[in-house]
């Protein structure tokens, strides 16, 4: 596992309130939007890259019968989500997985009716990225929704320098590879997936987005 995959460690102390000083709540609108593509009943949802665990709450909230792998790269962060959930849903903790580890400890012939990705797919370069995309597509059940909050190619020069700032803060902080916010809708399209629903925040840089 590189430092690109665990860097995170070094900034989960103060992950979530840089992000709320700087975007305010524009992103966990954008995640709460994108939730509205989860399938209905007990399924078998795979949240990767889910940070602090503030995503996990919200969808044991929706769906309260699914079942939930909860991946992720970096230990801290791993455990304050685990901390998060016996905290706030501890009825909840026998339907979750919490597991330490890049897309690659997927085991072989697992697959989900729901594979969530926010704020996740642009911290790589491309060859990563499609690596990552290759395998997640791999675990995805026939027709389940592929649900996206992410930030979008910038548009305009304040959004292209705010976009430039983060990726050096956080290529010195964590490792990142990815230097550029990547095309997903490309990316993703590559392997067949389209935009079903799509919602935009903080002046378009922002969206949230149901794949399918």
């Amino acid at each position: 596992m590189s430092l690109a995959d665990t860097g995170f460690d070094r900034v989960a102390a103060f992950y979530d309130p840089l992000a709320r000083l700087v975007f305010g709540n524009a992103l966990r609108q954008a995640q709460q939007a994108a939730l509205a593509g989860l399938p209905a009943g007990q399924g078998r949802v795979l949240i990767i890259g889910g940070g602090t665990g503030w995503v996990l709450g919200e969808v044991l909230a929706r769906r309260p019968d699914a079942r939930v792998l909860y991946l992720e790269a970096s230990a801290v962060m791993l455990a304050k989500s685990r901390e998060t959930l016996l905290q706030r849903s501890p009825t909840h903790a026998a339907q979750v997985e919490f597991r330490l580890g890049t897309e690659q400890a997927l085991q072989p012939g697992e697959s989900f009716d729901a594979i969530i990705t926010f704020f996740f797919l642009d911290l790589f370069e491309p060859v990563r990225l499609r690596a990552i995309l290759a395998r997640l597509e791999q675990a995805r059940r026939p027709a389940a929704p592929w649900l996206l909050a992410d930030f979008r190619p910038t548009q305009t020069l304040w959004q292209r320098v705010l976009l430039t700032l983060m990726y050096r803060f956080f290529s010195l902080t964590t490792g990142i590879s990815g230097r550029n916010m990547p095309d997903l809708h490309r990316e993703l399209a590559a392997f067949g997936l389209q935009v079903r629903q799509q919602q935009l925040f903080f002046r378009g840089m922002v969206e949230a987005a149901v794949f399918g």
